[in-house]
């Protein structure tokens, strides 16, 4: 054997060992995007249309900007967790092990999984400590129970044993909790009263948000498939799915119609399809999930839009 040539092991599983790379270090960006802040704009958006409402249905119609803030702190640390928890849950289950998009903390293996866990719930206990604040300012102290189910439900969304997002439940969640819950929530601890534009105003956020999970899902439609995962769209499959996310969002578009005919500046709501526009053709039109990517991003973008010029209206 030559000086020169190194001694290579006939043992396979010591072949190679010294040359496998190192996992790259996680960094500041991976944890900002593990945080996933093209879904952000899901959260601001019912406490914009939510606090409209508010002032809308406040007689002296005044800002109540305290309890605004904490409202958005709630719902922002709420969707932040959400996002966490599901990088772990996902990530401890497989189903991240072949996903599409951005990299996932857990599933990528450089940082222990219980790390992860511990970011999620540090999130959920600083979203509580917000609420409480809420409740201690506005003394309506049966909140807290609507809180502990927000913080329950968003585990179990892909957490626990039988998580209910893996079983075709996720747009249901979204719905209720990031558009009625959140959105009715806001004006009520601002008003302690729910007037019907609030109603018609969570119930469009919550079609933005069950349309940003919608391509979410159609971009990972075969990853999971291959996990198991038994999404809605998996189990409507591309073109219901296509379908579904068009009305949604359509239908949040109707809904500003027709508050409009009541306060006209809920008109300009449709600047939001300067970006949600796009999307839905994308949605139709899109070659490689990827894509699907800039979707769900400019689907989110146009509901905090919708929602500026929804609450508007209904201040003016």
């Amino acid at each position: 054997m030559a000086k020169n040539q190194k001694h290579v092991s006939g043992n396979p599983a010591k072949r190679g060992t010294a040359t496998k790379p190192a996992p790259a270090p996680v960094t500041l960006g991976d944890w900002i995007g593990a945080a996933r802040l093209r879904t952000l704009p899901l959260a601001i958006t019912p406490v914009i249309i939510g606090t409209g409402a508010a002032v809308l249905a406040d007689g002296e119609r005044q800002f109540h900007w305290v309890i605004a803030l904490f409202c958005l702190a709630v719902a922002v640390l709420l969707q932040i967790g959400v996002n966490f928890s599901n990088d772990y849950s996902d990530g401890v289950r497989g189903t991240d092990d072949f996903r599409v998009g951005p990299a996932r903390l857990t599933a990528s293996g450089r940082i222990p999984a219980k790390t992860v866990l511990t970011v999620a719930l540090t999130f959920f206990a600083l979203a509580a400590l917000a609420g409480l604040a809420i409740v201690i300012r506005t003394g309506q102290w049966w909140m807290i129970a609507v809180g502990a189910v927000c913080i329950v439900a968003a585990w179990f969304y892909t957490g626990g044993k039988r998580p209910y997002g893996y079983n075709a439940l996720g747009e249901l969640f979204v719905f209720v909790f990031f558009g009625l819950v959140a959105t009715l929530g806001t004006t009520w601890v601002q008003a302690q009263y729910l007037p019907q534009e609030a109603w018609f105003g969570a119930v469009a956020a919550g079609f933005f948000a069950c349309a940003v999970l919608l391509a979410n899902n159609l971009r990972d439609i075969e990853q999971d498939r291959a996990a198991g995962k038994r999404t809605l769209t998996v189990l409507i499959g591309r073109l219901g799915t296509k379908i579904l996310y068009t009305v949604l969002v359509l239908l949040a578009y109707a809904i500003a119609a027709y508050v409009a005919l009541f306060y006209p500046v809920a008109w300009l709501s449709f600047f939001g399809l300067i970006a949600g526009g796009p999307a839905i053709a994308i949605i139709w039109a899109y070659k490689t999930p990827r894509e699907l990517v800039t979707a769900l991003a400019l689907t989110s973008i146009s509901s905090p839009i919708y929602g500026i010029f929804f609450a508007w209206a209904l201040i003016g």
